[in-house]
């Protein structure tokens, strides 16, 4: 097994804890949580019942282990600009950096387009919202106010104004009042003789403000309103134009924690401690906040980002102490062989579809003979755990052989 390099010699001179952290995320979306949930069908009820649970969205209120996945990337991904844009900016002014911050920014959009299908169908059915492209907006946004406002401050002042503001358009700005399922929409767009939506809504007199119904709030109807393209929930998308201000706040919270991470002034230990008491008060007053506004993942409420903030915070806290403090190293060398080429694992989960892959060596007869000979369900594990292998192999490839593919 190949040998892992110290912090200082990570790919790309990032913290080797960092990219740990980053690959246990990524793992779970290409691979874990099918194990865990293919588990659960073989023996069912609890452990694995409510880890199968936690493998999957809150249906909108609430929060599970699954809902903090895409947020705690975003987080990591603002660790990561302070690593690498501080080590740009020594060589090459804020400016020069702006260039390519921008370039890769688009990349990654375009990237997103061609993920959900690409031009393969005719417009409007090409999905122009969506994981990467909140990812790259993200990072252009968070990249350009760091490159600006420098003093930990100034960055906080950004934050508090995003989640606050975002708050309080949810609060305070009136929407017509139409509830975006497919019988009212469709409705609507009787009356009006036209499925635009600016004609729809106009059939629509009544204004509600200060709502957060699913289908019926302020971010989901601008997302009908003004987002073009194919919508993933028909007439919204989780990851819509309104909810990327607070994702952005995430992301710049990210960029505080790397920060410190790299401040030599500062004893691994307390940013240890630093970590966890900053996570529990994120948690804490994102806590109280969801007694005014609900804590929802499919809009990103703020009170939202502060919860999966300070658990990311509390993640970033266990890898950093037990890796870069303890200096137990050897465990986590799947999660960086994953993590140091995650984007190319996740578009790989994509296009290879390794599940099917998996199912050439353990699905037919083979699938049948450990249902009836170890138990009913079983095989359904073993492909899975084959499927996972093979990210993990197809990770670790690429990392042997220093090929560390990025836009």
């Amino acid at each position: 097994m190949a040998e892992l390099p110290s912090s200082r010699e990570a790919p790309g001179g990032r913290l080797l804890a960092v990219d740990a952290l980053r690959g246990f995320d990524m793992l779970w979306i290409v691979g874990a949580g099918a194990v865990v949930k293919a588990l659960d069908k073989v023996q069912g009820g609890g452990v694995t019942e409510f880890l199968t649970e936690q493998l999957t969205h809150a249906p909108w209120q609430g929060f599970r282990f699954y809902d903090l996945i895409f947020p705690l990337f975003l987080f990591i991904v603002g660790v990561s600009i302070s690593l690498s844009l501080d080590k740009a900016r020594a060589s090459a002014g804020a400016g020069a950096l702006v260039g390519r911050v921008l370039r890769r920014g688009l990349w990654l959009f375009l990237l997103g387009v061609l993920y959900y299908g690409g031009v393969a169908k005719p417009w409007p059915e090409v999905q122009m919202g969506g994981v990467l492209q909140r990812i790259a907006a993200c990072y252009v946004f968070a990249s350009l106010i760091y490159l600006w406002v420098r003093r930990a401050r100034g960055i906080m002042l950004v934050v508090a104004a995003l989640l606050l503001g975002y708050a309080a358009l949810l609060a305070w700005v009136p929407f017509p009042d139409l509830k975006l399922d497919e019988e009212t929409v469709k409705a609507a767009a009787l009356v009006a003789g036209s499925e635009d939506p600016a004609a729809i809504s106009a059939t629509v007199e009544s204004r509600v403000s200060g709502v957060y119904e699913e289908g019926r709030n302020l971010t989901n109807y601008l997302d009908f309103r003004y987002l073009p393209g194919k919508k993933a929930q028909r007439y919204y998308i989780n990851e819509g134009l309104l909810s990327t201000l607070p994702a952005i706040a995430l992301s710049l919270l990210g960029i505080l924690a790397g920060r410190m991470l790299k401040d030599e002034s500062i004893l691994p230990k307390r940013k240890v401690a630093v970590l966890v008491v900053a996570g529990a008060a994120s948690v804490a007053l994102g806590l109280l906040w969801s007694w005014e506004l609900p804590i929802i993942k499919r809009i990103w409420t703020s009170s939202f980002i502060l919860v999966a903030a300070g658990l990311s915070a509390w993640m970033l806290a266990l890898f950093y102490g037990v890796i870069e403090v303890w200096g137990w190293r050897r465990w986590c060398q799947p999660f960086v062989w994953i993590g140091a080429n995650a984007l190319v694992i996740y578009l790989a989960a994509r296009v290879v579809r390794f599940t099917d892959v998996a199912s050439w060596f353990t699905g037919g007869d083979v699938e049948r003979w450990v249902d009836r000979f170890i138990a009913p369900g079983a095989g359904g594990v073993v492909t899975a755990c084959v499927a996972l292998l093979l990210v993990i192999l197809l990770a670790r490839f690429l990392y042997r052989r220093r090929i560390f593919i990025r836009v």
